[in-house]
Parts: structure tokens; sequence; C-alpha cells
């Protein structure tokens, strides 16, 4: 009889159970004795075991269950199971089949994964076979041979009792040659949830749909005035491409009742793809995006599928919450990071969608909370917090699971997920038995609370940030059945925030030191949040030199948003890889306006300009820039008259300026001068450009001297002149003397001829004596000045004048 209840899977009562094990220990007194004086039996004569006992051979074959259908069936619906059975041994299997065993109602949330749990066969547990007509047989199974299996039972020959969940399970049974009874080879269990008529008060639940992704867009923007956006790889086309991750989330969100939950960043990145856009390859340089249409279709889709349903939109980029309450808090500007995030989420999403979103909701990451997470969580504006059940913990009293709405202090409402639905497709649902397992657990589970009391209750789902496309299948699967059952109804994320909370649910907020180690490893540190306050530092220097700063301070700020986000939870190396990224991309745009280096400088003058050049290679104009020009050596030399000057600068894009400065020399010698730009406020603008200036300083002896000399040369001057002026002189009054001479001459020989005759020489000679005419010696300016002096060669130049036709020597 014992035997006989074992293999229908009848579980004895508790007092069965004792008289039978009694009976046993007696019966086995003497059959011990007996076997001590036999020999030993070899195991091809040994009495069979009961084929049904748990032993390892149950998990000879692997049973997939592929699909269960339907997942929650209804009064007179058929049950329809099928998957594949494979045989893992060494042994054919023979006179095998499959079959439906139907275990016990599960009348709590820890019985149902317990049963998950379970890999082996247990005839008190796994229920008694569905036999007859409804197996499917086998005439052998050869090892490492799959064979498919479908099985089709009414559901009223499940025997199904009130309503609940029961365990469902599929075996196999058969014979091997090491063990030729018959025997359960290979079981899978699952449930089946059982509520045909609807419920009175059904069970409000809410499901978080997340359309989050990684970080795709960089701050570089392409040249020219368009400022065409550069992406870092073309993961995202993928990801909206028919068949991808986010396109098969939207496929199968638009026909479910759920809340969407957006990230902007993914919203903006999609939007900029729909127009031109470049991609940065592996080798730095980047190439037009092609993939416009597949943006536009996707946006308009998505579009679509929000119009009239609940949109929560996360701040900017989905900053690391944990992260920034943990290691920037410390780190000055970060929460203002944060809250820039959160301004610009809602318009972000009107803009894209046209829808108006919520963004009352901090979304932690796997709502694990701490008091610095909440505080941090609600700096920005947000009043909800989407925590989870593994997190805030119920007491051990608590028999049921309370709604998720409870207030945690300060006008702060934390939305409690349930823990064991939203992790029910965090594993790997490529294959199509996975799938159907976790569809059935998350339908059982669901059933199970609502079960627990007669309370209606609002129970939220938040599922992984970011499930795959086989994760969002079995979800959509799994909410589709949901959605159709007789003790669900859906609801929105605010109307289950609003629900009244359960005064029995805990609204205590787990101290930091309960907050998960494994969690806290992948956070962003302290330096993270340095970096990126420093990069924000310098972008606040530059944009006040810029003529329309929202050319830089939009597309920089939301990559320093990107800095913060849950993207780079457990990728520390690529975080800070595209953090240097954006930095050096700023600081390469910040050094397109520089001063130009200067070599020597040479003054030779006791005030001299010195020109400073200011190059803008921008494609925008620059302003509010000071040029300050400093002497190190101002007693030798000033500038405007003091140790520095400075000018204002105003740089058209693509152009440059020269600057200048008077200066004034003391003393000569070398200076060092430099040059700086600063920004209005004063701060230091890019790097100093130093150069010298030799100063050569005129003195008032060397301007004596040089005065000197001046005056020699015009008195010089002044002596020619006159010199020749007095020759000039000289030359016409010897000509007037040479004429009168002449005329006396002639006047002479006219008397001479009207004298008497008889006149000697002597007369003459006389005449000559008293130096009046005639005379033969030499002029006295011809005469030598010295003794050694040689006397003239020719005769002396007569002064008469010469008569007509007689020729002058000169």
């Amino acid at each position: 009889m014992a035997e006989a209840a074992d293999f229908q899977g009848i579980s004895p009562s508790p007092a069965r159970r004792l008289l039978r094990r009694a009976g046993v220990l007696l019966a086995g007194v003497p059959l011990l004795a007996g076997l001590l004086q036999l020999p030993v039996t070899t195991a091809a004569h040994a009495a069979p075991r009961d084929s049904f006992q748990a032993a390892p051979g149950s998990r000879t074959v692997s049973v997939s269950l592929d699909s269960l259908s339907p997942s929650v069936p209804s009064k007179g619906d058929t049950l329809t199971v099928s998957g594949t059975v494979t045989n893992n041994g060494r042994q054919t299997i023979t006179d095998a089949h499959v079959g439906l065993r139907v275990g016990p109602e599960l009348d709590t949330r820890s019985a149902i994964d317990a049963v998950a749990r379970r890999t082996t066969f247990d005839p008190g547990a796994d229920g008694s076979e569905i036999g007859g007509k409804y197996v499917q047989k086998f005439a052998e199974l050869a090892p490492g041979i799959a064979q498919p299996f479908t099985l089709s039972v009414p559901v009223n020959k499940l025997k199904l009792g009130g309503d609940g969940v029961y365990q469902l399970s599929v075996s196999l049974s058969g014979r091997t040659s090491a063990r030729p009874w018959k025997q359960v080879l290979g079981i899978e269990h699952t449930f089946l949830p059982w509520q045909p008529d609807d419920a009175d008060k059904k069970t409000k639940t809410t499901y978080l749909w997340p359309l989050v992704s990684d970080v795709h867009m960089t701050a570089e923007t392409g040249p020219g005035a368009q400022q065409t956006p550069v992406f870092l790889n073309d993961d995202l086309a993928k990801d909206i491409a028919p068949g991808g991750r986010l396109e098969r989330m939207l496929s199968l969100g638009k026909d479910l009742d759920v809340t969407w939950v957006v990230d902007p960043d993914l919203l903006a990145s999609v939007d900029a793809m729909t127009r031109t856009y470049r991609v940065r390859t592996d080798n730095g340089t980047t190439v037009p995006g092609t993939h416009q249409a597949v943006a536009k279709q996707w946006l308009a889709t998505l579009q679509q599928a929000v119009a009239g349903k609940e949109v929560v939109a996360l701040p900017f980029a989905d900053p690391d919450l944990a992260s920034l309450a943990h290691g920037g808090t410390s780190v000055t500007g970060s929460l203002s990071q944060l809250k820039d995030a959160t301004d610009v989420a809602a318009s972000t999403v009107e803009t894209v969608l046209h829808v108006q979103p919520n963004t009352d909701f901090a979304w932690p990451v796997d709502g694990a909370v701490d008091p610095s997470i909440v505080k941090v969580a609600t700096s920005a504006g947000a009043d909800k917090i989407i925590a989870r059940s593994d997190s805030m913990r119920e007491a051990d009293g608590m028999a049921y699971t309370p709604s998720a709405a409870r207030p945690i202090g300060g006008g702060v409402t934390a939305v409690v997920a349930d823990e064991r639905l939203s992790t029910a497709f965090e594993g790997d649902m490529s294959r199509a038995g996975s799938t159907t397992l976790a569809v059935q657990r998350f339908l059982a589970q669901s059933l199970g609370i609502h079960g627990q009391t007669t309370k209606q209750r609002s129970i939220v789902v938040a599922p992984q940030r970011m499930p795959t496309a086989h994760q969002a299948q079995a979800m959509a699967q799994a909410l589709t059945a949901l959605q159709q059952s007789t003790w669900s109804q859906s609801q929105d994320l605010s109307a289950a925030a609003k629900a009244a909370p359960d005064p029995r649910a805990t609204t205590k907020v787990p101290s930091a030191a309960s907050y998960p180690s494994s969690l806290r490893k992948k956070e962003l540190g302290r330096s993270a949040f340095a970096a990126i306050a420093r990069t924000q530092n310098k972008v606040d220097n530059f944009k006040v030199i810029l003529t329309d700063e929202s050319r830089v301070v939009t597309p920089f700020g939301r990559a320093l948003n990107r800095e913060m986000s849950t993207t780079w939870r457990g990728r520390a190396d690529e975080a800070e890889h595209f953090r240097n990224d954006v930095e050096g991309y700023l600081d390469d745009l910040s050094e397109q306006v520089k001063l130009i280096d200067k070599s020597e400088t040479k003054l030779s003058g006791r005030s001299a300009t010195i020109p400073v050049t200011v190059q803008n290679n921008l494609v925008q104009g620059v302003d509010h820039l000071v040029l300050r020009l400093t002497s190190t050596n101002p007693t030798r030399l000033k500038i405007g008259g003091r140790a520095y000057a400075e000018q204002p600068v105003e740089v058209s894009g693509g152009h440059s300026q020269s600057v200048k400065f008077t200066t004034s020399a003391n003393a000569n010698g070398p200076v060092t001068v430099v040059a700086q730009l600063y920004t209005q406020d004063g701060r230091e603008y890019g790097a100093p450009v130093t150069f010298d200036v030799k100063v050569t300083e005129i003195t008032a002896t060397v301007m004596l001297v040089i005065g000197g000399g001046v005056l020699l040369l015009v008195l010089a001057g002044f002596r020619m002149y006159t010199q020749r002026k007095r020759a000039a002189a000289r030359e016409a009054a010897q000509g007037a003397a040479a004429a009168e001479g002449a005329e006396n001459a002639e006047a002479a020989k006219a008397a001479g001829d009207l004298e008497a005759p008889g006149s000697t020489d002597a007369d003459s000679g006389e005449s000559g004596a008293d130096g009046t005419g005639g005379s033969t010696d030499a002029p006295e300016d011809d005469a030598p000045e010295q003794p050694s002096d040689p006397t003239p060669d020719t005769a002396a130049e007569s002064a008469a004048q010469s008569g007509t036709g007689e020729k002058v020597d000169r």
C-alpha cells in the first residue's frame, strides 16, 4: 500500500509515515541478521528500488519546457505544454514517456521560491502523473539526443482545487540497462496560476517600462556653424534598428499598459541622429552617420506609443545617485550637476515626444537606498524615490506584501517595488525554456501576492534598467498574460505613489552600513567627481568670453551630465577615458583663443610702442577679454607709465587683432615683459606670453656730443660758404682792375705817340720804378715764401689788357 501510494504521488499523513517507518525498522532486524549470514547478491539480482523516490537518476535527462499555453488557464481550456527531453547519460533509455504532474497548492511566496530552486524528483511534492493518453511515449532515447514533445491536457483533467498557485511538473520516466525498473529520470518544475473567476478586489499593478541606454554622444561637434554632433560609435543605430534592443522594447511596450520611464539623453541622441551627424571610428577620425531614416522611424513610433500614457523622465543621462551620494557630495558643484540634469529633463522630453513628463521620481540603481541617497535624490526636486523591497525590508511579522507607497519623512514618499517580480527576468532569456519558466514564476508570484489578504493593494514592478531584447520579450509575454488575468489590473506610477500607505509597512530607510557592498564596489569614486568639477570650472572660464556661449555651454553641460551616468557602473576605465576626452576637447577649444608668441624686442629711444597679437580661431567672436602687459622691472621700463597696463580685447571669429601698448624707458638694459589674457572677472585665460625688451637709453652726455657734432658741421658749412663768397668777390675785383689797366695802356700809348721824339727808355724805367707801370719783376704773390720754394717757371702774367688778337696763357 505504501508503494502504491508513492507511485501515485500521494503524500501520506504524518501519522501514517511514522507507523510505516516503525514497521520498516522492525522488519529490518531479522533481515539484517540474515544478510550477515548470506553472500552478497549482485546488482543484477538486487530488488528494484522504488522507481519514484528522489534519486540522482532523476537528473539523467534534462527537460526543457519551451512553451505553456495558456499561461493562466480558465475553465474549459486545454493546457498545451511543449519542449524537449535530452538524454545526458551514457546509456540508452528505453520504455520512456513524458507526462504532466500536478502538485499541491503553494500557499506562500516562499514555497514558490523553493519549488523554483528544486531540480530533482520528490514523490511527495511533485504529485501524481496524469497518465493514459495524456503522455508521449518514446521507444528509446539515445545518449546526447534531444527529442521534442507536446502534451495537451484538458484543464478539468488536472483536478485543480480552489484558487491559487499549483506546482506543475513535466517528467520523463524510463528504464536503463543499469536500472531496469521504471523510474523518473528527469523533471522540470513550473507553476500554474489558477483563478478562473474575477476577483472581488483586484491587485493594482504598476509595471515600469524603461527606455534607458548607454552614453553615445560626445561633447565634440563638427566644424562649422551647424555644430554637427559626434557619436562615440554606431551602437545606438543598431539598438533602434529592427530587431535591436531598443526597437524591441518599443514595439513590445506600445501594446502594453505600462508606465514609460525614459532617459532624456536617449531621446536627445536619437533626435540628433535624425539630422546630419558623424560617428567616431577606431582610429579617431569621424565619418558621416547614415541612419537618419531609422532614427526618424523609431521616434515616430515612440511618439505614438506614449500618447495618452504616463511618461516619467529621469534626470538627463540617468545620473548615478548612489555614486553621487557616497563619493560626490564632498566635491563642490556635484549637486549642481544633478540639478542641471533634472531641470533639462522635462524640456528635452517635451521637445522630442510632445508630452509633458513627470519629473517627481528618482530611481537609484536596483532600488537600493540609504539616508544619503534619499538626501541627494530629493536635493534636485524629486519627492518620490523608487526603492525595492530587498532594500526596505518589512518586519518579520508582516504576513503579506503591503502597498508600494509609504512616507519616509520630510514629505518624501518611497515607492517600494517588489523584489521578486522586479528581478524575474534578469537571467538569460535567450532560451525558450528559460523564458517559459520565468513567465510562469512571475505570474505565480503575482497571484501569490493577491491571495495573501483580502485587502486591495498597489504593487510596483521596477525591472532592470536595460533589458536585453530577449528579456524584453519575456517581460512582454508575462505582462500580456497578467493584464488579461482575473486578479490584476493596471495602474500608472503616479497613482501607485498616491495610494494610501499601509500603516504596518516599514517606513524606515536602511542605514548606510546595510547598503550592498556589491553595488558600492561599482560606484564612481570621489576622483571622478573632482574631474567633473575641474571641467565645469574650465567651461565657466571659457563661456564668459564668447559672443554665443550656448554653443559651448549646451554640449559640454550635457557631456558633464553623461559623466555621472549609471552607464559607468563597474566600468571605471571607460568612464575615465570619457572624462578625459571631454576635458581634452574643451582644452583644445579654449586654446583657439591665444596670444601669439613674440621674440626679443629692441627699444632705441626713451619711448616706444609694443604690439601684442591676440588670435581667435573659433567660429564665433570673443569679447569680455582684457589683455594685460606687465613689466618685471618697472624702474627700467614702464608700461603706460606704470608697472602694467590693460586693454579690452574683441576679436571676430577666425581673425587676429594687434593690441599696442606705449612704453617708456628710464635706463638701458634687458627687461622681461609678460602678456596675459584675463576674463573680465579677473581670472587668467590661457597661457601667458613672456618676451624680453632690450632698452638702449639715450643719455644727456651723448645728446651733447651729438649736438656739438651737428654744430661743427653747421659752422664748417658756413665757413665754406663765406670763403666761396670772398673768392667770387676777389675774382670780380681782379676783372675790373684788368679792364681799367687796359684802358690806361691804350691811353698811354696814345699819349706816347703824341710825345716829342727823343724820348728814352730811361724815362719808362723810372716810371716802373715807382711801382705804377712797366716793371718786369715778379708779382709778390708768386714769390717763394721760403728759400727752398721754387720760383715760378713761367713769366709773370701781365695785368694789362691784351690787344686785339693777342693770346694769353693762363
